[in-house]
Formats: structure tokens, sequence, C-alpha cells
């Protein structure tokens, strides 16, 4: 009922190694048309991320072409101040390698994930994309915001056919045979007649979990009531 990450990822990657030279990285960048680029070692595992902000950042700091003692802006700054400090950020904004330019260590996810779960890890870590590497840490592919919004923007038959087929097909706790399905923009309408009210409310939180639901109609009917006084209406 939930997408894994796997179902949804990019498994072409544009990579690169800790000796790619900076212009060479930001050609990668360019020439894939993406916001930032896994770095990898001989065998394939994920050492960092090389993205258009570790590159920007290193024209922010590039002091030899202004008057002596420039400061970067007061944004970029502030930036570093509250992250991981402006040393450290001028260290790395010397470096001419994607090592050297690299953040490291890189957040990663696994083919298992669910998509749920990588969306989290975004919005954690304020990155647009996450490499995903197997058990063994090794590159297999990468998924983007965008590859996420594929999955709100699941077809309706799609939707249709995943809570026909997997949530009412496949029921062993109740009799889902009189349940009706229909799908439009994405809202879910459940119409028919269960043997028990807490039945109904199973099946609608399920419905609810699938991915690319927007809304739930619940049109279902039961014969008999058994919601304690502790549950809500």
């Amino acid at each position: 009922m939930h997408m894994k990450v796997r179902d949804v990822m990019t498994s072409e990657v544009a990579s690169v190694n800790g000796s790619t030279p900076f212009r060479d990285v930001a050609e990668v960048l360019i020439a894939h048309e993406v916001s930032a680029v896994p770095v990898v070692d001989g065998e394939g595992h994920v050492v960092g991320v090389v993205s258009e902000a570790d590159l920007l950042r290193k024209e922010e700091f590039r002091e030899q072409f202004y008057r002596e003692g420039y400061r970067p802006p007061l944004r970029a700054r502030l930036r570093e101040a509250v992250g991981h400090g402006a040393a450290k950020t001028q260290e790395r904004a010397r470096g001419v390698t994607a090592a050297e330019l690299m953040s490291a260590p890189a957040v990663t996810t696994r083919p298992y994930t669910s998509v749920v779960s990588a969306a989290r890890q975004m919005s954690r870590h304020g990155v647009k994309r996450l490499p995903v590497v197997d058990d063994e840490d090794v590159l297999v592919g990468i998924i983007s915001r965008h590859d996420l919004l594929k999955v709100l923007a699941r077809a309706d038959a799609d939707i249709a056919r995943e809570v026909r087929e997997d949530i009412i097909g496949n029921c062993l706790w109740a009799d889902l045979s009189g349940v009706e399905v229909s799908v439009s923009e994405g809202v879910v309408t459940l119409t028919g007649a269960l043997e028990r009210r807490s039945q109904a409310r199973v099946l609608m939180r399920m419905v609810e979990r699938t991915n690319g639901v927007i809304g739930v109609v619940d049109r279902l009917e039961w014969k008999e009531d058994d919601a304690g006084p502790w549950e809500s209406a």
C-alpha cells in the first residue's frame, strides 16, 4: 500500500569522484540539469554530496578577486554562523576538487524505505534529493522532490485499482465484497454496507494512507454500531 523509494527513484545517476575538479563538477550539474550529485569512491560507495550551493559558496569566499579585507555577504556569514561555522566554510571554499567541496557525510536513503520517510528526511535535513544506497552503501539511484510529486499525482485509475485489489481484495478481517470504490481527482468515495461501524473506520484509515489519495468521502453504512463511548462520532 505504501510506495517505496525503489518505485520512484531514478536508477541512472550522475555522480563524480573525489578528485573531480570544480569546473567538471559544475559541468556535470549543468549537463544533467540537477542541483547536486553524489560523490563516490572507487567501489561506488557514497562519501558525500556536492551541490550548487557548495560551488556557489566557493565564489562567495573568493577573497583574491576582491579588495583586501573583503567579507562575504551578511546572509552568507549568518548562515554559516548558525551552521558549521565560517572557518570550516572558508576552508571548504578553498577546495578545488569534489572531495574538498562536498558536504559529508551524505544523507542517504535505502530502496526499501517508504517515500513518506524519504520526504521527511528531505525536510528534516533541508535537501532536495537523496542518494539511494544498498545495504553496502553502494549508490543504486537517487530520489528527488520531483520524484515524490509523482506519487501525489497518481492517476485516479491507479489509485482505484490499488484500493480494490490491495485493500478490499486482500482483506481478511471483514467482508468487504459489498464496498464500491470510485476516484476523482485523487478523492476516493467509498459506498456500500458493512457489518460493523468499526470495520468502516478501519477501511477509511487504510484508504487514507494510500499513496496519492487526497481525501476520502465516507458513504458507508453498517448494521451494528460497535463504537465505544470513548470514540468520537
